[in-house]
């Protein structure tokens, strides 16, 4: 179940990336709307985009099905990966990191743990399954963003 859940993951946080690639600023509506939290900094910033959740959230649920699992657990695990990303994007807002930066841990426990803890009966997840994912998502996050990066399907290579 590790190996499906791991799948869903990089469906949800993948899909953004790909889809910023593919659409360029099409479609790109900031999540926040260019609102400002009362730090005068925004809640999210503009790389969080309405199109980014959506597809995250369709990509996971049609994934979900692809390996056997309810589109409905997919979507969930979509939806609240997207959860744990505008989480430590709204965290990294607060301590004035600029949009894209990297905060390792900050950026990868929320949207792994988030989806695994909500999603663990219906995932079947014990809690070493959970670990072992987020701790294996952590290191392959950081590898997979090295390649995305040589291949220019991300901006940054983190």
């Amino acid at each position: 179940m590790i190996t499906r859940t791991l799948f869903l993951l990089l469906l949800a946080n993948g899909a953004p990336v790909i889809a910023k690639k593919i659409f360029g600023d099409r479609f790109s509506r900031p999540l926040d709307g260019g609102a400002r939290f009362l730090d005068g900094q925004p809640w999210f910033g503009n790389s969080k985009t309405v199109r980014g959740v959506l597809l995250s959230v369709l990509a996971t649920a049609v994934g979900a099905c692809l390996v056997g699992l309810k589109a409905t657990t997919g979507a969930s695990v979509g939806g609240l990966a997207m959860s744990g990303d505008l989480f430590s994007s709204f965290l990294k807002r607060r301590m004035r990191l600029p949009a894209s930066s990297r905060a390792s841990g900050l950026d990868q426990l929320p949207e792994s743990l988030f989806p695994l803890l909500a999603c663990r009966r219906a995932l079947s997840l014990s809690v070493l399954d959970t670990a072992v994912t987020v701790v294996t998502f952590f290191v392959g996050e950081i590898l997979i963003s090295r390649v995305l990066y040589k291949f220019r399907l991300r901006d940054r290579p983190y």
